[in-house]
């Protein structure tokens, strides 16, 4: 089998990227690349036959610099002409004298790729953390939507999704507080792409509902609407109540909706209450002699050492999806 060279941003040598890559790779939408494309004659260089344009590492080196210009404010207009070389006179820095040591060539990046330690990830998360950097609403919601439906909502949450969250808090935390508003917004997208992509009501069955709630004090929702969407996505019922229920307030919605399972999502140990989750799991509904108690689901790093016997804590969304599928199966 052939072998196909790479050059160093991973472009295969002599094929080169779709317009659809290359916006998933800048975290663009792939309107934007031909517009800069069609207006600003930022096109690939070198023309294939057929409908199909192929962009190379040398022009993806030219919209990496535009997205690092226009993220800085500069106009499109004016940031492509410092991109293709012809800006105004004032623009252009002084020659270096003729026997000044010459400085090494640079290769300009977004400072939205380069703002966030990502890792060994999937090539979506770097454009998706770009969008995010930019707060780019149109192409951030373009690029978790085309991740859900080309991965699955599990894998694109896990492998995508929540690596790109996770670098925009590690971000957050070792600044200062900057980018706390790139954390809310991407969170914001998320979610909404999460909606979108799941039907917005599924036939509720008797007794096969899973209820979905944070413990109070817990506002740190969306896990649960990963998990809600997962369940909706497979086609089980699911109630989901968000952040913070109060005790009262959780123990009388069991009581009403008599779920298969109780989904408490604790994200901080500070949160996670093991005598609540117990007393949930030993509330009982239903007429003398058919008595049903739910299955009672610990989720979330809050209730680390903080579990007992009965109260399954799944590792991660896919395990707690099939434990929830096989509860919902295994009820009347």
């Amino acid at each position: 089998m052939a072998v196909h060279e790479r050059d160093d941003e991973g472009v295969p040598a002599g094929a080169g990227l779709t317009t659809g890559e290359v916006a998933r790779r800048l975290g663009v939408a792939p309107t934007t690349v031909r517009t800069w494309d069609r207006r600003y004659g930022l096109g690939p260089a070198a023309h294939t036959g057929g409908r199909h344009r192929r962009w190379t590492a040398g022009d993806m080196a030219r919209l990496e610099r535009m997205c690092a210009l226009t993220a800085t404010g500069i106009a499109p207009a004016e940031a492509a002409r410092m991109v293709r070389g012809d800006a105004p006179p004032e623009a252009v820095p002084a020659r270096p004298a003729a026997d000044a040591a010459p400085r090494p060539a640079v290769r300009a990046r977004s400072r939205a790729g380069s703002g966030l330690r990502l890792g060994d990830v999937r090539q979506e998360c770097k454009g998706i953390a770009r969008a995010a950097l930019r707060l780019d609403a149109a192409a951030l919601d373009e690029l978790l939507e085309a991740a859900i439906d080309e991965h699955g909502l599990v894998t694109a949450w896990t492998e995508v999704i929540m690596p790109t969250l996770q670098a925009v808090g590690r971000k957050w935390e070792s600044s200062g507080e900057k980018y706390v508003e790139v954390e809310h917004f991407l969170s914001w997208h998320v979610s909404g792409a999460l909606r979108r992509s799941t039907p917005s009501a599924i036939a509720d069955r008797p007794g096969a509902t899973t209820m979905l709630a944070c413990v109070p004090g817990e506002n740190h929702t969306l896990p649960l609407e990963v998990l809600a969407a997962a369940l909706a996505e497979r086609g089980l019922p699911v109630r989901m109540f968000g952040g913070a229920l109060p005790v009262e307030s959780l123990v009388t919605a069991v009581r009403r909706t008599g779920p298969a399972a109780v989904g408490l999502w604790a994200q901080s140990r500070t949160t996670a209450s093991r005598p609540l989750a117990q007393h949930v799991a030993a509330m009982e509904w239903g007429v003398r002699g058919a008595r049903r108690k739910p299955v009672v689901l610990t989720i979330g790093p809050g209730w680390a050492g903080r579990t007992s016997a009965g109260l399954p804590r799944p590792a991660g969304l896919a395990e707690a999806v099939t434990l929830l599928e096989s509860v919902v199966s295994h009820k009347p």
